[in-house]
């Protein structure tokens, strides 16, 4: 039997890419899959892309340790925008002004900065090329991949922010077809733990608009790790520079790499929607 309990949370968002952020602090329990698939509903629950909850430090130098559940209720490694709310709402906890403060997550550990004007940046890590590192079936990395869907054949290339990535360039995202391959990709048997799947379009070397269909939830209004991935992608292939401006949906996020070996940044706003409590 599914236990009942009473959740208090915060509603948040980074440019659409809501969530609900609930302190696990105490020991006490987290809604079980069922349960989180409920309170995604956005008709009939709170309504929210993923869950984050945070927990008590598990390292000694990190404010705090969190966990993410994705609409569908199950528990992935990463979440860029999630990690960039996670970081503004411990740092109002804290009492801190603008500065830096280091998380903890599943995919390890991330630096963060809040900034004088409002914005949070974060560092996702060092992308991984490795097909492994998804994982991803193919016998060696290479700079893109065949992958036969249906009855067609798309380019893609393949990397880990925390999480897997599927990267397609078109000629517009506006008339990319999200609805029908996103899901196609996603669940691809060559991804064993499926796969967020991002359709970006370049525009020049500093800027390019981006739409993300996100493993277990569908396509979103902003996706923190896949802006990551298409611009460490493009980067990486020749179509970008270090630092490009990235066009979603809900707003324009800010993705820095510098290349092989070096720590991509996220930066973008974060909003406090409301807090509330409820009992599931």
């Amino acid at each position: 039997m599914i236990p009942a309990m009473h959740l208090d949370f915060t509603k948040m968002h980074g440019l659409g890419n809501d969530f609900v952020v609930v302190d696990a602090g105490g020991g006490r329990p987290l809604p079980e899959p069922a349960q989180w698939r409920a309170l995604a509903d956005r008709r009939t629950g709170i309504g929210f892309d993923q869950a984050l909850v945070i927990e008590p430090p598990q390292r000694a130098d990190t404010a705090c340790y969190y966990r993410i559940f994705n609409a569908d209720g199950g528990e992935v490694e990463q979440c860029g925008n999630g990690a960039r709310c996670v970081a503004a709402l411990v740092a109002r906890r804290l009492g801190r002004g603008p500065g830096e403060l280091l998380l903890d997550s599943p995919a390890g550990a991330v630096r963060a900065r809040v900034r004088d004007d409002g914005l949070v940046s974060v560092a996702m890590g060092v992308p991984d090329f490795t097909p492994s590192a998804l994982p991803f079936e193919a016998p060696v990395a290479a700079p893109a991949y065949a992958l036969a869907v249906g009855e067609q054949t798309l380019e893609i290339s393949a990397v880990s922010i925390g999480n897997p990535h599927a990267v397609l360039r078109v000629t517009s995202v506006a008339d990319a077809p999200v609805d029908r391959l996103g899901p196609q990709v996603e669940n691809h048997r060559r991804f064993p733990r499926r796969t967020n799947v991002e359709f970006v379009e370049v525009v020049n070397r500093r800027h390019v608009r981006l739409r993300v269909f996100e493993r277990g939830v569908g396509e979103t209004s902003a996706c923190g790790t896949g802006a990551c991935a298409a611009v460490a992608v493009g980067h990486r292939r020749g179509w970008l520079d270090a630092e490009v401006d990235v066009d979603v949906p809900g707003g324009r996020l800010g993705v820095e790499w510098q290349g092989d070996g070096a720590l991509i940044w996220l930066t973008g706003p974060t909003a406090t929607v409301f807090e509330g409590h409820i009992d599931i």
